[in-house]
């Protein structure tokens, strides 16, 4: 079996009470077979508590006001301080490490929608190397998976990855180099035509074709970011917080018109961005965002055939980013810290990242995106 890594991963600690937020809230906490085996035989007055704390029909643990059952007011977990650490659910015990699982393959990566998590990605300063090794682990098949194809995505992620690490260029410039590979590959696998994306991969190899093919791609209007905005609309809302920061971001950014905007992105661009220092650390940010969607989603193409729409995640995670921080930013009479671009990238994730509804709404639009 073969495993791949970010350089970092290995370093992560959690913060446990000192955590800005806690993982134990806003959504649904599913437990493990096993885990529910052993809970269910647990004895006495914490074996009591357990049993009246899961649902069983689901296997899950209750919630009150959105809070997991066993979440105290200290933000720790009782059911930790009562059993141990070996008695935590998979999901609590992993969390926010995390697996894409393919045939001879795991990718391991820490969840964006962990704070401390989201501070180790966006503040790590150089390019992300990626760790190999290899154990003797007995590999289970996946009839689903195509094979070739996936040595395929696996080829041309490299080559993207490259790409978005190649810091002579803005990430704006390398993230419309990647939705160009990709709507290319897209169209490709459409056509059936498989015998042309390793020619396709070897073209954006070269550095010499890549700032050509940039200036094909044009960016958005007015009314096609307005349009975005509304499939954030369409989403599921893990919370209500959420929900009044999109609200607010319309209000400050977009209900006024193509003119305040304007306005607005060019003071923002001129204000916060005007520093060399800020700019460099922003570029960078925007880079290691964009590097973590694309490994962790692209070569997940094999399953459902979505190589544009996973490539043009990362490119859209980006550019919303760049929007939610604009609106913050004016929030805060315009001012703005970067350690609040990072708040802002895990509450992102945490809107996107665990919903698969809301993944599969992305997925559509951006797939839509690339046909119109």
């Amino acid at each position: 079996m073969r495993y791949i890594k970010p350089h970092y991963y290995d370093k992560f600690s959690c913060l446990a009470d000192q955590c800005p937020d806690t993982c134990c809230a806003g959504w649904a906490i599913m437990i493990d077979e096993e885990s529910l085996k052993y809970y269910s035989r647990v004895k006495g007055p914490f074996g009591n508590r357990l049993k009246n704390s899961v649902n069983w029909e689901d296997g899950s643990f209750l919630q009150y006001e959105r809070r997991c059952s066993f979440l105290n007011e200290e933000n720790l977990c009782d059911l930790y301080r009562e059993l141990g650490p070996d008695a935590l659910c998979d999901t609590c015990r992993r969390y926010p490490r995390h697996v894409e699982e393919f045939e001879g393959l795991r990718e391991l990566s820490l969840s964006l929608s962990c704070p401390e998590a989201a501070r180790m990605i966006l503040n790590c300063r150089e390019p992300v190397r990626f760790l190999w090794e290899e154990t003797d682990e007995e590999d289970e098949e996946f009839e689903d998976m195509d094979p070739l194809l996936f040595t395929q995505l696996e080829d041309a992620r490299d080559v993207m990855l490259k790409i978005l690490q190649d810091r002579s260029a803005f990430v704006d410039e390398r993230l419309q180099i990647i939705r160009c590979m990709a709507r290319d590959i897209q169209n490709e696998i459409d056509k059936e035509e498989y015998f042309t994306i390793d020619k396709t991969i070897n073209k954006y190899n070269k550095k010499e074709n890549n700032f050509l093919l940039k200036e094909k791609t044009d960016k958005k209007d007015f009314m096609q970011k307005c349009r975005d905005f509304q499939v954030f609309r369409k989403m599921e809302t893990l919370r209500e917080t959420w929900r009044k920061f999109l609200d607010d971001t319309w209000e400050h950014l977009f209900l006024a018109g193509e003119e305040s905007y304007e306005t607005l992105r060019a003071e923002f661009e001129a204000d916060f961005l005007g520093e060399k220092e800020r700019e460099e650390a922003w570029e960078c940010m925007r880079e290691q965002l964009a590097v973590f969607f694309l490994y962790t989603y692209f070569c997940g193409a094999v399953y459902d055939g979505y190589i544009y729409a996973k490539a043009a995640l990362a490119a859209f995670s980006v550019e919303w980013l760049k929007e939610f921080s604009m609106a913050r930013w004016l929030e805060n009479g315009k001012q703005l810290e970067l350690q609040e671009v990072t708040e802002l990238s895990w509450k992102y994730a945490r809107e996107v990242e665990h919903s698969d509804v809301n993944l599969g709404i992305l997925m559509e639009w951006l797939d839509e995106e690339m046909q119109e």
